[in-house]
């Protein structure tokens, strides 16, 4: 009796011990399973001294960027740019990193005020907030993540400015040579100085301009219809390819046929050729000066950034 009791009790022991073991593997594969997902999403892509930049940052400046060159690129133009950078992102993040640590180090600070208006800037490429708004959801970011990334480029532009470009210094010799060293850099292009109207129906703008390369001046012809003659001049390149074919074909005084210039009928008449001449130094000062600046800061922040690569620690993970 008591030997088949003594039975009974190891099988009902052997039962449990079975289910608990059965328990806690399934525990551990979900466990694991869980760490697993939680791993891929914030896999660690690289350590730059002591932060990490994870996978999800990295997507969220993808997004972040995307954001930003929507107002350049557009639909597949867009993907297949951002997927080209894919590389330039990562190597980007890195110094990010590299320059938002110098800039903790500094204790700057940034003006709320600053960050509310960029965002305002970026809502401006979009019709309505809504639109903002389900394009950020789309990227998987809230407006919060977005005023995270603006401040940290604030940060980076303060920081840069601090260290970088408020030592740069372009000298008037400096222009002044480059001035004499690159002649033909600075010689204005041949302009035309025309007049021009603009209308909505295409058959009201053939009868216009009809009249007007008959003889009858294009002033009568916009009081007679209430348009309002405009003044323009023009560079080679300003205009789409066909529309400037056909403006260099006019005569001086010679009026245009109608060109159709997104969705409305442009008129035009030649009043002047200006030909190509040779800037003087004041003329061309300030644009030698931007150009020679930004050339140095360019520089200067590559010389900064590479001193800085030099003393951190970066490991860049498969």
């Amino acid at each position: 009796m008591h030997k088949a009791k003594s039975k009974k009790q190891k099988a009902k022991n052997s039962s449990q011990n079975l289910k608990f073991c059965l328990f806690v593997c399934t525990f551990a594969f979900f466990l694991l399973t869980f760490t697993f997902n939680c791993f891929a999403l914030d896999k660690i892509i690289a350590i730059v001294n002591t932060d990490a930049i994870t996978q999800k940052d990295l997507d969220e400046f993808v997004a972040f960027m995307r954001i930003q060159m929507s107002d350049e690129f557009k639909g597949k133009q867009l993907d297949a740019k951002i997927e080209s950078m894919k590389r330039e992102f990562v190597d980007r993040l890195i110094e990010d990193k590299i320059i938002l640590q110098e800039a903790k180090k500094l204790k700057l600070v940034i003006d709320e005020d600053r960050i509310k208006a960029r965002i305002a800037d970026i809502k401006k490429q979009y019709p309505s907030d809504i639109v903002f708004q389900e394009a950020l959801k789309r990227q998987g970011l809230v407006q919060a993540d977005l005023e995270v990334k603006v401040r940290d480029q604030m940060f980076m532009y303060s920081i840069i400015e601090n260290k970088v470009k408020s030592k740069i210094v372009v000298s008037p010799a400096e222009v002044t040579a480059f001035y004499q060293q690159n002649p033909d850099n600075f010689k204005s292009p041949e302009a035309w100085e025309l007049d021009f109207l603009v209308l909505e129906s295409k058959d009201l703008s053939g009868e216009i301009s009809q009249n007007a390369r008959k003889g009858q001046p294009l002033e009568e012809l916009a009081e007679k219809y209430s348009l309002s003659l405009s003044k323009l001049s023009m560079r080679q390149g300003q205009f789409k390819k066909d529309v400037e074919d056909a403006l260099l074909k006019l005569k001086v005084n010679e009026v245009s046929s109608p060109l159709s210039i997104e969705d409305r009928y442009y008129i035009f008449r030649l009043n002047k050729i200006i030909p190509p001449r040779q800037l003087s130094l004041s003329e061309a000062q300030e644009n030698i000066h931007d150009y020679l600046f930004n050339k140095k800061m360019q520089a200067g922040l590559a010389k900064w950034l590479g001193e800085l690569k030099k003393q951190s620690y970066i490991n860049i993970l498969d």
